[in-house]
């Protein structure tokens, strides 16, 4: 690789969300990572949703919280997360002494693209006397006009623990805030954010029984 191609590659940094080198078709990828690995004391950490291939050769393999918690516990210096960049800011959060490098600057997430901070600031504004929970699958700004936290494992005992009498904003995800609502009887204010990787999914679980009916109705 000449100085002249890095240059050109980084100059597209921003565009591409990496640098986009020639790799020399002879290298065997796998032992060339394991040896970067060793030589940096790296941790490669895979979220489920990634390729099989990626998962080969990660250190651990998870989601997105409990792959940022074991990497903590780890003695590695490098945090290599192949996933999207809330889950890389999860991880330099919890290690904030670690490097954590992100493989694809564009890996963004529907979810948390979906609840842009400067705008749930205003919408924030709207409801001062409330308390926000959030779904931790979101941006590290976000979170910081949060006051609460919560996974999809405990969000129904932390909405329970609120008192009665306290109104509550939850973001990002509707979904989850609309079960949480169903879940403990709260009347909630919900912000209007989705996973698109989800909704899709919902969809095509949600046709077949809507094409039975459509037929048989």
């Amino acid at each position: 690789m000449s100085t002249t191609e890095l240059a050109s590659a980084q100059q597209k940094l921003d565009r591409n969300g990496f640098l986009d080198l020639s790799v020399d078709p002879t290298l065997d990828l796998v032992a060339e990572i394991k040896r970067l690995k060793k030589e940096k004391n790296a941790v490669i950490l895979a979220h489920y949703y990634q390729e099989s291939e990626i998962q080969d050769i990660a250190d651990y393999i998870g989601d997105s919280l409990g792959l940022s918690q074991q990497a903590a516990k780890t003695e590695a210096d490098i945090i290599v997360f192949a996933g999207v960049h809330f889950m890389a800011e999860t991880a330099k959060m919890l290690s904030p002494t670690k490097k954590v490098l992100l493989p694809d600057l564009k890996a963004g997430c529907s979810l948390a693209d979906s609840c842009p901070p400067h705008i749930f600031r205003k919408f924030k504004e709207k409801y001062p006397d409330h308390v926000v929970v959030s779904y931790i699958n979101c941006t590290a700004e976000l979170k910081t006009l949060t006051d609460i936290c919560c996974t999809s494992t405990n969000a129904v005992q932390i909405i329970e623990r609120i008192p009665k009498d306290q109104p509550i904003i939850f973001a990002p995800d509707k979904n989850l805030g609309q079960y949480l609502i169903k879940k403990t009887g709260r009347d909630m204010v919900i912000w209007n954010g989705a996973c698109m990787v989800h909704e899709t999914e919902w969809s095509l679980l949600w046709l077949p029984n809507r094409v039975f009916c459509t037929r048989w109705n």
